[in-house]
């Protein structure tokens, strides 16, 4: 893997130079640039194309969310050319998190993630696979769950929006998972561990294994973060 290419835009002075005095200790991470708001962030975008741009949610003059929803209307090339966004929020409330997931970005993070995790999301979302903190997917999880019978579609179509590629579609149809993996599915998005999701269902470990092994073989995906992606923007949970 090259180096990755990192663009800041945070309007906060101290954050920005903490993430990119954090981010340039690490080995194959090299920050191109810093914007202090969202006009100045998408300028920033367009002229140096990171490989990934961390955003934040909370910009002045336009939201991380509303920045996103532009740059991508305004930069459809084929996904492995793009630059990806990831969200870096301290709001984890329902409407915030949903919106995201609708302007298109590709990972989300919450404030207090530690540089290790940060730099294990900047790989992760480089790579083409997105990095979704663990409560913000029980968030959704549970937005999804409570939605009144009625708007559940409603919420659905939210959460797809930009959603998963046409061959991940394809590949829902031709390898539909059981019910016994949806549930277990349901739970990797909520967070819960192996021994978690085997002491809910009433199976061993060794099951829940197995499951999760053919989830993600199914979903092709790398891990159980994407595949709680890949199931959330399918609307495959709801």
């Amino acid at each position: 893997m090259g180096e990755i290419s990192v663009a800041l835009i945070e309007d906060h002075d101290l954050t920005r130079v903490g993430l990119k005095a954090a981010l340039q200790r690490q080995p194959g991470i090299s920050v191109v640039g810093e914007a202090a708001n969202a006009g100045q962030g998408l300028q920033l975008l367009d002229s140096s194309k990171p490989d990934v741009a961390i955003v934040d949610i909370g910009l002045p003059d336009m939201d991380g969310i509303e920045l996103t929803r532009r740059f991508k209307q305004a930069h459809p090339e084929p996904i492995e050319e793009r630059t990806k966004i990831l969200i870096l929020t301290m709001h984890d409330s329902e409407d915030s998190v949903l919106a995201a997931f609708a302007a298109g970005a590709d990972s989300y993070c919450m404030k207090d993630i530690s540089t290790d995790r940060l730099v294990e999301a900047l790989h992760a979302t480089y790579g083409g696979n997105s990095w979704i903190d663990p409560a913000i997917a029980s968030i959704v999880l549970r937005q999804v769950r409570q939605a009144p019978e009625g708007e559940t579609a409603d919420l659905s179509k939210k959460v797809s929006i930009g959603a998963v590629e046409p061959e991940y579609e394809q590949l829902l149809e031709n390898y539909p998972l059981t019910e016994r993996e949806l549930e277990v599915l349901q739970l990797i998005v909520a967070g819960c561990s192996n021994a978690a999701i085997a002491e809910k269902l009433y199976i061993t470990v060794g099951t829940v294994k197995t499951h999760v092994r053919n989830i993600l073989n199914k979903l092709c995906a790398d891990d159980r973060t994407q595949a709680a992606v890949l199931a959330l923007r399918s609307g495959l949970i709801g």
